[in-house]
């Protein structure tokens, strides 16, 4: 079972990785380029829809990591997209793919898929092309579709505990919200999808854009001696790299979940504000601190303060903690942090 999970959060983590991380780098800056150079829209819209195939590519993904065949590995892909939730029917028979999916319902449906392949096998014999593709997508993917509502109520308990920690005391708020982001994003939960479905705004936002930011910045920095430095850097834009490593040894994410506090108790004293669209990106794409610039308007003190809460400090104070619980506490290693893309 061990081995089982690991290969299905490193297909998850692999699928993240190829699908958001073009958005992540180029999505906001784009949308500041695009009113001066209006040529540049397709680059964006292109990023956008390879978005949404996200749960297609985490299947094959998947597929890949339990060495399945191909016609296999792509029903399983199929099968993901069925159960992600990506696309909505209207009653017209009208349908619409927009967003990512829900994430942990996508590792949910890929699983049942990877076993109900394995389980037919050779079975099939000279029906495998013909018969596989279908069973898989009229079965697993189904199965998707009926656990997806659990799914995505139980998320919803999550929004409901943000908001209350929305009703203390801006410091302490600021803190807890940015501690609760900087772990939903090593996990299968979309930072994203919490904060615009329980419509996260002002000083909770930008907490929880200060959380992502403690953990992709600290995860990249952390990682750095266990892998090379694009892959470090990738953590930037999607810290959801680390979620097989984060769940085999959840010790990893204490740095990151230090320097969150700290980063959100600074950012409840500074108020630092941002919106439920731009809440859980973190500095991917920058979205974070140019959100912040863009509420409070630029001048001197405004980026000094976003440079130095979503830039300077999550660099030292990962520094810091990751040495501390390395060297003095040896929780955890560099080789915790290693990426595997076999």
């Amino acid at each position: 079972m061990k081995d089982f999970f690991s290969k299905l959060l490193t297909g998850m983590s692999l699928g993240i990785v190829v699908c958001l991380i073009p958005n992540a780098l180029v999505g906001e800056i784009l949308k500041l380029i695009i009113p001066y150079a209006p040529w540049l829209q397709p680059v964006l819209t292109t990023s956008i829809i390879v978005m949404s195939l996200l749960p297609v590519i985490m299947g094959v993904m998947i597929g890949i990591q339990f060495k399945l065949t191909p016609i296999q590995t792509t029903s399983v892909g199929l099968a993901a997209f069925v159960g992600s939730g990506v696309t909505t029917v209207a009653a017209d028979g009208t349908m619409t793919i927009a967003g990512i999916g829900v994430v942990i319902n996508i590792g949910v449906t890929a699983a049942i898929a990877v076993l109900f392949v394995q389980f037919l096998g050779t079975k099939l014999k000279e029906w495998t092309l013909l018969a596989m593709p279908a069973l898989t997508i009229f079965i697993p993917g189904i199965i998707g579709t009926w656990t997806l509502p659990y799914v995505q109520n139980a998320s919803g308990i999550i929004g409901e505990f943000i908001m209350y920690l929305t009703s203390l005391q801006p410091i302490v708020m600021g803190a807890l919200i940015a501690m609760v982001f900087s772990l939903l994003i090593i996990s299968p939960i979309s930072t994203i999808g919490v904060a615009t479905v329980i419509m996260l705004s002002g000083i909770g936002a930008g907490a929880a854009n200060l959380g992502v930011c403690a953990s992709g910045v600290g995860m990249a920095i952390a990682s750095y001696r266990a892998n090379n430095l694009g892959t470090a850097l990738a953590h930037i834009a999607s810290a959801k790299i680390q979620m097989r490593n984060f769940f085999m040894k959840p010790v990893i994410a204490l740095p990151m979940l230090c320097t969150a506090a700290i980063l959100g108790a600074f950012g409840g004293y500074f108020q630092i504000e941002g919106t439920p669209y731009s809440a859980g990106f973190g500095l991917a794409g920058f979205v974070g601190p140019l959100k912040y610039l863009d509420i409070v308007g630029w001048h001197i003190g405004s980026m000094t303060i976003a440079f130095t809460l979503f830039i300077a400090l999550p660099v030292i104070l990962n520094l810091v903690f990751i040495k501390l619980f390395e060297a003095k506490f040896r929780f955890s290693k560099a080789e915790d942090y290693k990426v595997t893309y076999e």
